[in-house]
């Protein structure tokens, strides 16, 4: 390469960088989408719907929400990682998608090539929960049910894939028992079928199940993390009662198209982590059972890829399988 050329292609990184910190400067100037492939009143749509009110005054711009449910969260993703690397389109996904990679090596998109990690959000305990009419007081009881009763008892999902139907299923492997997943669309029907009585039994979040079993619509098991959640103190975790070394979580993070500015990227990053960080935002989710998690787009992406290969293990551990 001639020295000409050299410093011809430099001018020309230079101009490109200069011009992509400039469009993050300005950025955003329209309203930015962020989209859930869940459906409405679960954990990724209330904190989506908290944070995107949050980030209206630092943006300067409405964040506007929108369900696009279907595929375990597939459709959703899918659709922003067909859009424009702008910073208009944004994606609130969960940990469901981290599974979908070794669960659904067929669906149309690959997570962290099509897709660039921006911020995580929060993180939350499951809740096992059990219809009342189920005859089990305690998790011991529900284990020893379940192996009286081989293939009788169910327990719901919001979907193949998603951090309950994995809870669920590692349960199942770890704790030798013969249950039966029962996927629904989306989590307000899976939850309905366990306080219906329909199916016997569920993981479900702790922000969200927490209420239902509090007016007694549910009989509260066992939280799924390595500690006892400060929601449910007095309910011990499922390592404790009889599954020593469970754990699973669910988590939340914001995603957007892979070739979407680094600036952008960052900036994004930086007003989420702000809201997040604040002492009303960090007291209101302990409330519910959900903390923060800090990271920068680069400790993200490494939490990411390090979860992937946690649950591709869960899954050929577990067996499951997308029908």
């Amino acid at each position: 390469m001639t020295t000409k050329k050299f410093f011809g292609l430099l001018v020309g990184v230079t101009v490109a960088v200069c011009a992509a910190t400039a469009h993050a400067q300005s950025y955003p100037t329209k309203p930015v989408k962020m989209i859930i492939p869940f459906s409405a009143g679960g954990p990724a749509d209330v904190y989506a719907r908290y944070l995107g009110q949050r980030l209206e005054k630092p943006l300067g711009q409405p964040v506007v929400i929108e369900n696009r449910v279907g595929g375990g969260g597939v459709i959703g993703a899918d659709a922003v990682a067909k859009s424009a690397p702008d910073g208009y389109t944004l994606l609130m996904m969960s940990n469901t998608h981290t599974i979908n990679e070794s669960l659904r090596p067929k669906q149309p998109y690959k997570l962290m090539t099509d897709l660039v990690p921006v911020s995580p959000v929060n993180y939350s305990d499951l809740l096992l929960v059990v219809y009342p009419g189920v005859p089990a007081k305690n998790l011991k009881e529900l284990i020893a049910l379940a192996k009286a009763k081989p293939g009788a008892l169910n327990y719901a999902s919001s979907g193949p894939g998603t951090p309950y139907h994995m809870a669920g299923e590692l349960f199942k492997a770890m704790a030798g028992l013969d249950i039966v997943h029962v996927p629904h669309k989306e989590s307000s029907g899976a939850r309905t079928s366990v306080i219906s009585g329909q199916v016997q039994m569920m993981f479900d979040a702790i922000t969200v199940m927490e209420k239902q079993a509090e007016a007694g619509n549910v009989r509260a098991i066992a939280t799924s993390g390595l500690t006892r959640s400060a929601v449910t103190p007095n309910l011990p975790t499922v390592s404790e009662a009889g599954v020593p070394g469970y754990e699973a979580t669910i988590w939340l993070g914001v995603m957007a198209p892979a070739g979407t500015p680094k600036p952008i990227v960052d900036k994004l990053n930086a007003e989420i982590q702000k809201v997040i960080g604040l002492r009303e935002v960090k007291e209101a989710w302990a409330k519910q059972g959900a903390f923060p998690m800090s990271m920068t787009p680069a400790e993200f992406t490494k939490y990411m890829a390090q979860d992937i290969e946690k649950w591709a293990k869960v899954v050929k551990l577990s067996g499951a399988k997308v029908d």
